[in-house]
């Protein structure tokens, strides 16, 4: 299988690569920066590009057999007008260039597995979210929902599309995992809010199985949450990390202080979601890491 990987030089992308040439498969990757990053194997072709703008690397499209689209500016910062538009145009504008880079003759032998995440949801407190679940009216939610119909249209070529609703991944080596336990390293560590909020995570090996399962079962297409199937109250999470860092977990972030230091991001922080893996457990996908406490016990 040839793979192209936008996103593919960024966290998830990264242990992605990673893993798909351990599988055997051919990996390009797009970055802007073409100099090769750390722990990206000399197998992995590099395409020096800006996926947000349309250009010569479009050509490259029809020479694979799956797109990979993650790509898009971090949602952990606080945003402003400016850095909205960041969040949005790194997403949507280069979900539109690759699909429209999909030739209508040959699109049926392409698959596009398009990334997006739980946040889609908006904010529904205890409920449980699978896949046919309403979703959200917040900014996270509407620009997640336009960045979804842009991946859908490639459907228009005649391309199977998968959507990959993402939870917070969890691995080494950066990600929100190292942003998590930096209060916990100072011993200040401890429930965010009233810690009653629900917390989707997978662990990055679970996600990286996941998205190679959908991409050989050309059964499953549009939608398909990408989370462990026990998702955890924030008060829970905190005190499992405490426990593997053998730290103490009982010093709460009051709502006010995350809202002033994270503004609007704040909030996505404090109510959370309760998605589960309804799709990829009906398909017969197994997890490695369906529980959280095994999970921070192999990453931490």
């Amino acid at each position: 299988m040839k793979a192209l990987i936008t996103g593919g030089s960024g966290f998830v992308g990264s242990h992605l690569t990673e893993f798909l040439v351990e599988k055997g498969h051919e990996v390009t990757i797009m970055a802007r920066n073409p100099k090769r990053h750390p722990g990206i194997s000399e197998k992995v072709r590099i395409l020096a590009a800006d996926a947000t703008k349309p250009g010569e690397w479009q050509e490259e499209v029809p020479n694979h057999d799956v797109l990979i689209n993650l790509a898009g500016a971090t949602i952990f910062k606080r945003w402003d007008a400016a850095y909205k538009k960041l969040l949005r145009d790194s997403r949507v504008l280069t979900t539109r260039n690759l699909v429209e880079a999909i030739p209508r003759g040959l699109g049926s032998k392409i698959a596009l597995m398009s990334a997006s995440g739980v946040g889609i949801y908006g904010f529904t407190g205890d409920e449980e979210l699978s896949e046919k679940a309403p979703l959200g009216s917040d900014f996270l939610s509407g620009f997640a929902q336009e960045w979804e119909a842009e991946a859908m249209k490639a459907e228009e070529r005649g391309t199977r599309v998968v959507i990959t609703r993402f939870g917070v991944v969890l691995g080494k080596g950066g990600g929100a995992l190292a942003q998590m336990t930096l209060p916990f390293r100072f011993f200040v560590g401890g429930p965010l809010g009233n810690g009653r909020q629900w917390f989707s995570w997978i662990h990055i090996r679970d996600l990286c199985r996941a998205a190679l399962f959908v991409i050989e079962n050309e059964q499953i297409r549009g939608p398909v949450n990408f989370a462990a199937p026990e998702p955890v109250r924030n008060a829970d999470l905190s005190r499992a990390i405490g426990k593997a860092m053998k730290r103490p977990s009982f010093m709460p972030a009051p709502a006010f202080m995350i809202k002033l230091v994270l503004g609007e991001f704040g909030s996505v922080i404090l109510e959370g979601q309760r998605a589960v893996p309804t799709l990829l457990r009906e398909n017969g996908f197994t997890f490695d890491f369906p529980r959280m406490e095994d999970a921070l016990r192999d990453l931490l």
